[in-house]
């Protein structure tokens, strides 16, 4: 059984929550609502499980108005699951779920073996036959919304409502939850429409997705034409990167510092020299901290290339999977004289990367502040045979080793007079 929203207007008194908002839910897809809080989520929920009535437009289940539904034959063709599954009652699972057959029953009428049969089959496809005699009260969050889910489909629905199934549930229950509404949507043509919050839950999870804002549609579609960083940046005021899921392509959300910087203290940069991911975090930090940033050599694609590309951090680049050219080493040394610090990271020294290497130690006998940051120094990097290490080494001696990057933050906001919102209670430098 499909869903038709066409036009659907409400307001809160003069307060207009919906404007005008269509689409379209084919009969056995999982659609997902996201948007953020206040944008009319809920409220589409809830006038989609009619608990509210549209003050504008119409909304039509199987093709027929919502509002032609008397109450047992819309609880028999829908069921909604609500946020809150707090239970104050002490019945048992079994109990709570025999409670989705109602709609079945006469007011006099008693369970038959059949509705029995029903429940039981719920409980098994929930997972939750073994809780069959325990109270609702000593289940646990994620225990619960199983329960939930399993009275829901005890209605034998053909449309299932969720408001947030996942709040406040560990990760582990929030992928048997939608594990299970996805195999129920896939394998037995349920209509699901869940509200989520998790954008990368909601783009893993659903066939379509629906983004509210200010009471209107703002885009819907495949998650991957509506989870956009356009999108999210005017929806959410946020900036993100949007890349596909690494094995199955679906798209995630990884979120990139606020747009709002902090005014830049007129200082020489702070230069790291990074690679395989070992500066990605550095790189973010410094940024949100106020510091001016450089960084290098770096190889197209690598992870920190990303890293100081999505934060507009002026780098040396190589060509993907090279060694580091002596052109492009002289363009490192000139960036590092500009430099009024620099941070050695903590990266995998290979024949490729030793002119980096080269690089820190050229900074430091220049006399400049070098900090070395080594955070898991027993972990086995030197894939040279040992002239990286002996390299490193030589870095050491002229440097400052840091054991954590509080340390390190403390460390340059001495040296710079500290711009910004890094921790104060950090740890001094290490060791030299």
């Amino acid at each position: 059984m499909d869903l038709k929203i066409q036009d659907v207007t409400f307001a809160y008194g003069e307060h207009a929550v919906l404007r005008g908002t269509t689409f379209y839910v084919p009969q056995g897809s999982f659609l997902g609502i996201i948007g953020p809080n206040g944008g009319g989520k809920t409220t589409l929920l809830k006038l989609l499980s009619r608990l509210l009535l549209p003050q504008g437009g119409c909304i039509l289940l199987g093709g027929q108005p919502l509002a032609a539904f008397n109450r047992k034959d819309l609880a028999r063709n829908m069921a909604v699951v609500a946020q809150d599954t707090m239970a104050s009652y002490q019945f048992t699972v079994e109990d709570v779920v025999l409670m989705g057959r109602a709609p079945y029953l006469g007011r006099f009428q008693s369970e038959s073996l059949a509705d029995y049969e029903i429940v039981h089959h719920a409980l098994a496809v929930t997972g939750c036959s073994h809780l069959r005699e325990r109270l609702i009260t000593e289940l646990s969050g994620g225990e619960r919304q199983r329960v939930m889910i399993a009275r829901a489909l005890a209605q034998q629905p053909k449309v299932l409502l969720l408001d947030e199934p996942t709040a406040h549930l560990d990760i582990g229950y929030q992928q048997e939850i939608l594990d299970l509404l996805k195999h129920l949507s896939l394998s037995e043509g349920l209509t699901v429409v869940a509200v989520l919050h998790d954008l990368n839950l909601a783009a893993y999870y659903c066939q379509k997705l629906v983004l509210v804002h200010n009471g209107r549609i703002h885009a819907s579609g495949h998650p991957s034409r509506v989870l956009t960083p356009e999108n999210l940046e005017e929806v959410y005021g946020i900036r993100v990167l949007v890349t596909p899921h690494p094995v199955f392509g679906t798209p995630q959300v990884s979120l990139l510092p606020g747009s709002r910087r902090r005014q830049r203290k007129v200082a020489p940069p702070v230069h790291i020299i990074a690679g395989g991911g070992s500066g990605g975090e550095l790189l973010r930090d410094l940024v949100e901290a106020g510091y001016t940033v450089t960084t290098g050599v770096l190889n197209v694609g690598d992870s920190d290339w990303e890293a100081a590309r999505a934060l507009a951090v002026p780098v040396v680049a190589e060509a993907p999977f090279s060694g580091i050219s002596e052109e492009r080493h002289k363009e490192h040394l000139a960036m590092l004289e500009q430099a009024g610090a620099v941070v050695l990271a903590e990266i995998p020294l290979g024949h490729g990367n030793l002119l980096n290497v080269e690089a820190a130690l050229a900074a430091a006998e220049a006399g400049k502040p070098v900090f070395i940051l080594e955070e898991r120094g027993e972990v086995e990097r030197d894939f040279t045979g040992g002239e990286g290490a002996k390299l490193l080494n030589a870095v050491k001696a002229k440097g400052i080793v840091i054991r954590e990057k509080v340390g390190l933050y403390r460390a340059l906001k001495e040296i710079f007079g500290g711009p910004l919102n890094l921790p104060a209670e950090a740890e001094p430098p290490a060791d030299k």
